[in-house]
């Protein structure tokens, strides 16, 4: 069974997203996000990152898709044709995504990580779910106006220690204080 992480920049509030983008400009946070949804240990291989339709248009046309990564837009709304590029894959939902990558064994046997980005409703789907693995979660030590909020982290996810790709310290950046955490899910 193919499993996924997380990868979720939040505030204090839980606040994660403010009119259709991010509700702080954090570009050390965007760098680490770039770095760690890429990082790939075979070169052969690649990362896929899935996310909902208002996230997917909520990154800035100069940036999406995500390059270096394979895209999968989940929607049940939109139409593959002239609304999505042609290299980025469209499922209805998150298990039939996973479905769709664990059944073509070209596509299964060539990725390396598979990060879940956003929004809402697809992190409450995936931390629900038994093929989530970690949860990457960026500390924003701040209250932020927001109108999308990260849904309540079940009680089956604990802190462990990162590895040396997460930074340790608390990080400042335009008087915003932030730290990075991982949780993982308890067996």
């Amino acid at each position: 069974m193919l499993k996924f992480n997380l990868i979720v920049a939040v505030s204090k509030n839980f606040g994660i997203g403010l009119k259709g983008g991010l509700p702080w400009e954090l570009k050390s946070e965007l760098r680490y996000f770039s770095e760690l949804t890429k990082r790939v240990f075979d070169s052969t291989k690649r990362n896929v990152v899935i996310m909902g339709r208002k996230t997917y248009f909520g990154i800035p046309l100069n940036n999406r898709p995500l390059r270096n990564r394979l895209n999968i837009v989940l929607s049940t709304t939109l139409n593959k044709v002239g609304e999505l590029p042609e290299e980025v894959l469209l499922q209805p939902n998150l298990e039939a995504a996973m479905k769709f990558l664990e059944d073509n064994n070209t596509l299964k046997s060539n990725i390396e990580n598979i990060w879940i980005i956003g929004g809402a409703s697809v992190f409450k789907e995936a931390m629900a779910s038994k093929r989530c693995h970690r949860l990457y979660i960026t500390e924003i030590q701040s209250s932020f106006e927001s109108d999308v909020f990260l849904p309540t982290i079940p009680n089956d996810f604990e802190q462990i220690i990162p590895g040396p790709e997460v930074p340790q310290t608390v990080q400042v950046e335009n008087c915003i204080c932030f730290r990075y955490k991982v949780l993982e899910k308890r067996e």
